[in-house]
């Protein structure tokens, strides 16, 4: 499979490199392109990233009626079974041959704050059944949205914006930040080898809704990226794991925020068969944070494309867009 399509490369921005406009140069070439590349020299430690891998594996490798007792809730908290999600509804038989778990920003259900859509409690594994797995994720949650505003402050410059543009309240001081663990069954379980002549996908063409994300991957290729959506036919190419790093893309916000300057690009992950683990990590500003072209976007001969949108109703629409009814998995909770 791999042998018809070929692998694209991207640029590599080191966090740790000094030279800030070297950055932003080589991000602002990677978002003109394909809204993708590769960030690492990111802070958090290799034997750290190791940890929340082995950590989800363990959530995985429960039985299904354990995982289910978490299935996620309408706060968009908590598992996703297998064919959950159909991200690519035109050419999908089923959905994707996926699982997963949401875990979003931790709001106590008596705090105001857990009224607004993907705020509240997350759902977490009890101590006796997977010790540790809500300290480690917890964990990751910070440390991966840190990593995401030194990006954001990268991008802010590429835009020709103050550095602190997406550090303001109504930003990523407040954001709307959710990591996804997930998990891509191997062919030997589920007889099921990725197939897009036959609309079959571990998951299905889509672009992402925010503002960025961080996606970690294990050695296992499987992600694709198309970087012209209107071209027929479609060009397809692998991107290649970075051990260690985040490969990073822009989602659609960012493409509304940019007034389509910076391209929020469609990928999917196709599979060979092999069992596969990744972690995305989605990051959007605040609920009502409104979406809109940016000042240095636009011009008498670029007006706006899009009109201003909420991120909270923007979000809240593509969720339920691409998602299974809660109600259709009400006899199979317990």
């Amino acid at each position: 499979m791999e042998s018809s399509i070929s692998r694209t490369e991207l640029n590599r921005i080191s966090l740790a490199d000094p030279d800030i406009q070297k950055s932003v140069a080589l991000l602002k070439q990677a978002c003109l392109d394909s809204g993708f590349f590769y960030v690492v020299d990111h802070g958090i430690s290799q034997e750290f990233m190791d940890e929340v891998f082995a950590q989800s594996k363990k959530f995985f490798d429960l039985p299904h009626s354990e995982k289910m007792k978490l299935l996620r809730d309408e706060k968009n908290r908590g598992y996703t079974p297998m064919l959950d999600e159909i991200l690519d509804p035109e050419n999908q038989v089923n959905g994707d041959y996926k699982e997963g778990y949401y875990i979003g920003v931790e709001v106590p259900a008596d705090n105001p704050e857990a009224n607004k859509p993907f705020y509240g409690p997350n759902q977490w594994p009890t101590e006796e059944v997977l010790p540790k797995w809500r300290e480690v994720m917890e964990q990751y949650h910070r440390e991966a949205l840190r990593v995401a505003k030194s990006v954001a402050r990268i991008i802010a410059l590429a835009l020709d914006l103050d550095v602190d543009f997406f550090d303001r309240p109504e930003m990523l001081a407040k954001p709307i930040a959710t990591l996804r663990l997930l998990h891509y069954e191997g062919g030997q379980n589920t007889g099921r080898v990725s197939n897009p002549a036959k609309g079959v996908y571990g998951a299905g063409a889509h672009s992402d809704y925010g503002l960025i994300t961080l996606l970690a991957t294990d050695d296992v290729v499987g992600l694709q990226i198309c970087k012209d959506r209107n071209a027929q036919p479609q060009v397809w190419e692998y991107v290649a794991p970075v051990k260690g790093g985040f490969i990073v893309n822009l989602g659609d916000m960012l493409e509304r925020w940019s007034n389509s300057i910076f391209r929020s690009t469609l990928h999917r992950v196709v599979l060979d068969g092999r069992e596969r683990y990744s972690i995305a990590y989605f990051v959007e500003p605040s609920h009502d944070c409104v979406v809109e072209c940016l000042p240095t976007c636009k011009s008498e001969t670029n007006p706006p494309k899009f009109p201003p949108i909420t991120c909270s109703a923007y979000l809240s629409q593509r969720y339920k867009d691409t998602h299974a009814d809660l109600s259709s998995y009400s006899d199979g909770k317990a």
